[in-house]
């Protein structure tokens, strides 16, 4: 009886390797195909789409924020015949980072102009890309628009979100905090009011706020500890 032979490892391998490449050539190839169109049409895009409207959209937006730094903020929104302005940027360069931080010169400038709601709508669509303190700003400044327009619920929730953000930032936390409490207490909610004073007297001690909060706690039956 003569002995049974098994192939050696390698070459059972080899020859599954070899059965597996002939029953699945076609869609390996055509998977190959599709990573090497899909990358290079990215690097296309980029070298040739992006980084070029990143520059374009750059040397846009630089006379809009020279207008805006010198107040002149309708020039500054809306451009003239050889200038454009942070509205155009949207329109033309919107998917850049240039184009990200128009929507946000574009809400300022909407609630410098006190249209609120076109503000809102622009600071919504901004993305501050996880800034904490140019969240903050945000959300600040959506309290205003959202206040403006007698929505005191959402510019509650507004100043509150802006005033817990940054708290590094004490002057920019103790000031929206202190808007959110006068609207409580406006809204007679004076136990949510009383909470956060005393979150700006507990936090903040050392701002403009902090000094002179005991003032607001006090008209709202909170004696001095």
């Amino acid at each position: 009886m003569s002995a049974k032979t098994h192939p050696e490892p390698e070459v059972e391998i080899i020859d599954k390797a070899r059965g597996f490449w002939e029953k699945n050539s076609k869609s390996i190839l055509i998977v190959s195909i599709a990573v090497i169109v899909i990358a290079g049409g990215y690097l296309g895009y980029k070298y040739l789409v992006q980084i070029p409207n990143e520059t374009k959209a750059q040397e846009a937006i630089y006379k809009a924020e020279t207008n805006f730094r010198k107040d002149s903020i309708s020039l500054a929104l809306n451009g003239d015949a050889s200038t454009p302005g942070f509205l155009k940027v949207i329109k033309n360069y919107g998917g850049t980072k240039s184009g990200n931080l128009a929507r946000l010169y574009a809400g300022e400038s909407y609630l410098h102009l006190g249209d609120y709601k076109n503000a809102i709508k622009y600071l919504e669509e901004f993305d501050a890309n996880g800034a904490k303190q140019i969240e903050a700003r945000v959300q600040g400044m959506l309290g205003d628009a959202n206040s403006e327009l007698k929505q005191t619920d959402k510019a509650i929730e507004h100043y509150k979100k802006a005033g817990a953000l940054f708290p590094d930032d004490a002057l920019l936390s103790s000031e929206y905090l202190f808007r959110a409490g006068l609207l409580l207490e406006t809204a007679g909610k004076t136990k949510e009011a009383v909470e956060v004073y005393k979150q700006i007297k507990e936090k903040f001690p050392r701002t403009e706020r902090g000094f002179t909060i005991d003032k607001y706690l006090a008209r709202l039956g909170e004696t001095k500890s």
